[in-house]
This record gives C-alpha cells, structure tokens and sequence, in this order.
C-alpha cells in the first residue's frame, strides 16, 4: 500500500526539507495525479485513497473544511455503500497529517475496479453539490451545533487529553487552544462561506481543486490494471510511474514552525 500527501496553495514558497517530512505542492498545470499499482491478493480491490488535499493548517479553512466533511459523511456512506454496494470498507474523513488537511474516499471493493470507483466517487460529488446549495439555514445550523458539541467534549481519560497536546507538538501546529478557537469561528461562519469554500476547493472543476488517486488493483482485476497501465492519460491528468523522480521534480512547502525537529531542551 502507497500513501503520501500532496498540498496545493499557490502563494506557497519552496522551502528547505524538514528532518521528520515534507511536502509537496504542484507546480504541474495538471489537476489530478494517479498512482497505480497491482497487489498479489486474489480478492479485493484495494483503493487507498482518493485524496482532495485542501491546505496546510489554518483556523477558518480547518472549521470548513470538518463541516463540509460532518455533513457529507453520511450521504456519501449511504450512495458508495448501501445504494451502490461498492464495497463493506466504505468511507469519506477528514484527513489530518502533521498539519495538513484534506478530504478522503477510501473504498474496498470485489465489484468494481479502482478506476471506476474514481468514476462514482466524481458522480457522488457532482450529485452533492445540489443537497448542499439546497440546504436549509435550520439543517446548517443544525450541522454546526452538532460539530460545536464534538468539539466541546471533555477529554475522557488522562492519556487522551495528553495525546491531543502531543499532536500538537508532534506535528508543529502549537495550538493548544484549538479547541476553543475552532468553536468561535463555527459560531461565525455563515451558509455562504461553507458554499463558497466548497466551490473554490472541493466541487468538480473548483479552481484550487487537486485530486491524488491511489489505484491498488487485486487479483480479480488484473486484467483491467493492465489495460490502464497502456492508456494515454489524459492532459488533465499524471499519471506517477516514478515516486522518487515525482518527488524530486516537484518544490517543497514551507514547513510548519513547530515540531519535534525545531524544539531546543
């Protein structure tokens, strides 16, 4: 299984590579970037993950981005895994490391193969564009409250409350109020501001829009892997054969000011 993370910002500057990691942002004109790869496995297909990387962490795009995350979870669940049956392992989350944030689809599945879980992935955002334009200022309100309330939860137990600090540390952010910084922008943000952000980064076609797709074909579909592999990609598209000569092509993001490698005893 292959996994690593992309970041897109265009005021983002190259910079020097951490001790502990690095980051990426894309200077290529393409808008989606695939990784393929077949497994030994005679069973399923694995797809881990469709990633839509957002930024790198900030106050207001975080609480937009956890509530975009909060009030489409649901829905996708429903269409990807009970109306589709794409798979048992069926999931949206909100992704979250070292500081950067983004959204996920990951899906496992004997039925369809990597490529045309992309497919219905895109198909279930284009839907849920109309469900969120068309939401209601109560159901909004209601979403925000409920993510208001998860935030406000008291830690259960000792070792929780030390793990929450530690991430911070960990991955260099520092914000030990977080919490409670997060709930007074939720009580600020407005309908509009969620649509908007949704339309800048996530829809299909948003502007700042960067899709990274993990393909992992089983044994099932051997087949179908080895016709992809012989496609032309298309303009909008790279296709990742190399990860090192990828990595290496691409500038750095400037890392957070935190961290594990920063800190000074």
């Amino acid at each position: 299984m292959f996994k690593f993370h992309i970041i897109h910002d265009p005021a983002a500057k190259p910079a020097t590579k951490s001790r502990n990691r690095f980051y990426l942002f894309f200077t290529s004109p393409a808008n989606r970037f695939l990784r393929r790869a077949v497994c030994c496995a005679q069973g399923e297909v694995v797809s881990p993950p469709f990633i839509l990387p957002v930024h790198q962490d900030d106050l207001m795009l975080n609480v937009k981005l956890q509530l975009f995350v909060l009030i489409a979870k649901q829905p996708a669940f429903h269409q990807l895994r009970s109306v589709e049956q794409l798979g048992y392992i069926t999931m949206l989350v909100h992704s979250n490391d070292s500081g950067i944030r983004g959204v996920q689809f990951i899906v496992q599945s004997t039925v369809k193969d990597p490529r045309q879980i992309d497919l219905r992935v895109e198909a279930f955002l284009k839907a849920f564009e109309s469900k969120l334009y068309e939401m209601t200022n109560g159901e909004f309100k209601s979403n925000v409250n409920t993510l208001i309330d998860m935030k406000l939860e008291k830690h259960k137990n000792l070792g929780e409350e030390s793990r929450f600090y530690w991430q911070e540390i960990v991955r260099g952010t520092l914000k030990f109020d977080r919490k409670e910084s997060e709930v007074a922008a939720l009580q600020q943000l407005t309908q509009q501001e969620l649509i908007n952000f949704f339309d800048e980064y996530i829809k299909i076609g948003a502007p700042k829009r960067k899709t990274l797709s993990i393909q992992v074909y089983g044994g099932l579909h051997s087949t179908e892997y080895k016709a992809v592999k012989s496609e032309l990609t298309k303009p909008e598209s790279m296709r990742i054969d190399d990860i090192i000569s990828f990595r290496r092509s691409q500038p750095l993001y400037g890392s957070l000011k935190g961290g594990l490698s920063h800190m000074k005893l």
